[in-house]
């Protein structure tokens, strides 16, 4: 099982792409803190045991079970230079069959945000998806007014699709959402993505 998890790397110009591992729990958990209110207005909200030891190593278990059936690839981002963990990205929800989809999410530390770091990481990903896993589409979604998060979906090569109502509870309530995504192929103009 663990095989296939210890190999999934993605490298890009400045990080390496790699599924969490249970050494990365206190570097995780003291980003997560640093940044908890730059966070806050556009995740979910975090539950009481959120920062613990039990929470993270439960994270760790799910990437490796969701690698390995092939239902997502949660990736955090690592600085080569200095091994400095900077945020996550993970492809969800993978579907295959006629769909041949999955779902974006991500976040940056607030130390490591505008930067560039993200595009480069959802650019990687993405190509990933589309040569590696033969996918078609890749969705992604964020707050209306979360103008940052639409601003790198829009330069990373996703299009604007439309809006779902009461998408995702963000801050602890249901929220709208906009939707984007990329296509493999994309014939709406290209992506620049794979």
């Amino acid at each position: 099982m663990l095989r296939g998890f210890r190999k999934l790397r993605i490298e890009t110009e400045r990080m390496t792409l790699r599924p969490p591992i249970h050494s990365d729990f206190r570097p995780w958990a003291s980003l997560r803190a640093q940044s908890n209110e730059y966070l806050t207005p556009w995740e979910p909200s975090w539950a009481k045991d959120h920062l613990t030891r039990k929470a993270f190593t439960n994270r760790v278990y799910w990437a490796q079970r969701s690698v390995s059936s092939g239902t997502a690839v949660p990736l955090f981002l690592i600085r080569r230079h200095d091994d400095a963990l900077l945020g996550a990205i993970t492809l969800d929800n993978i579907r295959r069959g006629p769909a041949q989809a999955g779902t974006l999410g991500y976040w940056t530390g607030q130390p490591f945000a505008r930067q560039g770091y993200m595009q480069e990481a959802i650019k990687a990903l993405v190509h990933h998806a589309f040569t590696r896993l033969d996918l078609s589409r890749i969705e992604a979604a964020c707050l209306p007014e979360n103008t940052a998060s639409r601003g790198l979906l829009e330069t990373s090569g996703f299009k604007y699709e439309g809006v779902a109502q009461s998408y995702l509870q963000i801050d602890g309530r249901w929220r709208t959402h906009v939707l984007y995504a990329a296509l493999r192929g994309d014939r709406r103009g290209k992506t620049g993505a794979g």
